[in-house]
């Protein structure tokens, strides 16, 4: 069975994620398969528009993608597998292609979209149309695995409005399709009953635009809890150093806070340090620039202490392998990471003309 179903309809090319076991979660053959497919849809003039949407259990949509296939992850490292460095040089590629697309790009964000599921889907630009439900769980989770937020996740969360971006790259949090409208990182709401016959119309040419802009001037809906969040958030998450963050958080003494903190204090000490100094970096550069970053850290997150030693593989271990629940992070404390610790992941293991993903931008 194909892991990712492709078809011209009328003047659509229609992806669909074929993977509803793993929640769609992307592997390297899907990666280059999504590739291949915008790649030559690129060129074709047959094809005006490209629509991605997933495979729940029960049929189309349901779920869109829980991220990047973390059990492949684990293996690799054990395996000494060389292809873990190919699935985050295609994998970042792949969102930079999205990105400087020629043509309109639309995802339906039903279900839980994580992980790389956002790389596929928050860098189409001003041409995208990124479709959420009232069943839409979004996150960032990364920090959750020892990892930060990637697939160019820095710098669209950098560019949410005023400092929700810390607050979901440091938290994981998952949220509603509302807040993911407050927060920018999506175009439209659309009611689950909807999708099918908004897929279908997707094949008339002379539709889409006025679709497209009708679902954007729909008024968004109400009861995001992230926008009403904003002041605390805004002011608590706007901190200088993570210890300043939680001792604003502890002075706050308010319930949320106190969650809040107790919340961070479960994710990697190390990676809220990197992640903290990697939006913010972000805030900064390019997509391209970002993602050639953010493809030095990844390969610092697996090398920089090798196999089972790593942050990354500690947390793949306790959240998905083992299931404990328990990582044993090291540093264990966010008191005790140091500067120099998080210099460490900035420093690109390659010159700028043997860097992976030099051809970007």
């Amino acid at each position: 069975m194909n892991d990712v179903l492709t078809e011209i309809r009328g003047s659509a090319g229609l992806i669909t994620l074929n993977r509803p076991k793993a929640l769609n979660a992307l592997s390297l053959e899907m990666i280059r398969a999504l590739t291949a497919a915008l790649l030559q849809w690129r060129d074709d003039p047959r094809v005006e528009r490209v629509a991605v949407r997933g495979m729940g259990r029960d049929g189309p949509f349901g779920t869109f993608c829980a991220g990047g296939d973390i059990r492949f992850f684990h293996q690799a490292v054990l395996a000494g597998d060389p292809r873990l460095e190919d699935f985050f040089t295609e994998e970042y590629t792949l969102n930079h292609l999205i990105h400087a697309y020629p043509k309109p790009y639309v995802v339906f964000l039903d279900g839980i979209v994580m992980g790389g599921g956002m790389g596929i889907s928050a860098h189409g630009g001003d041409r995208s149309l990124r479709i959420v439900t009232e069943r839409t769980k979004m996150a960032m989770p990364e920090t959750n695995i020892g990892l930060f937020p990637d697939v160019g996740g820095g710098w669209f969360l950098a560019r949410c409005p005023g400092r929700i971006g810390e607050y979901l790259a440091l938290t994981g949090n998952s949220i509603t399709g509302a807040d993911a409208l407050a927060a920018g990182l999506a175009d439209a709401a659309v009611p689950v009953a909807e999708l099918q016959s908004l897929w279908d119309s997707l094949a008339d040419g002379e539709a889409f635009a006025p679709l497209r802009e009708r679902l954007r001037a729909a008024a968004a809906p109400g009861g995001s809890e992230l926008a009403a969040r904003r002041p605390d958030i805004d002011r608590l998450f706007g901190a200088p150093t993570v210890a300043a963050l939680l001792d604003g958080l502890a002075a706050d003494g308010t319930p949320w806070a106190t969650q809040t903190a107790e919340l961070l204090r479960k994710r990697s000490p190390l990676m809220l340090h990197v992640t903290l100094e990697h939006v913010r970096r972000a805030r900064h550069m390019t997509l391209a620039n970002d993602l050639r970053m953010e493809r030095d850290m990844v390969r610092h997150c697996f090398q920089l202490r090798p196999g089972a030693a790593g942050e990354t593989f500690e947390g793949i271990r306790a959240l998905a392998v083992d299931k404990d629940q328990a990582p044993r992070w090291n540093p264990a404390r966010i008191e005790d990471v140091t500067p120099e610790m998080v210099q460490a992941f900035f420093a690109s293991p390659w010159p700028a003309h043997a860097h992976p993903l030099r051809g970007l931008g």
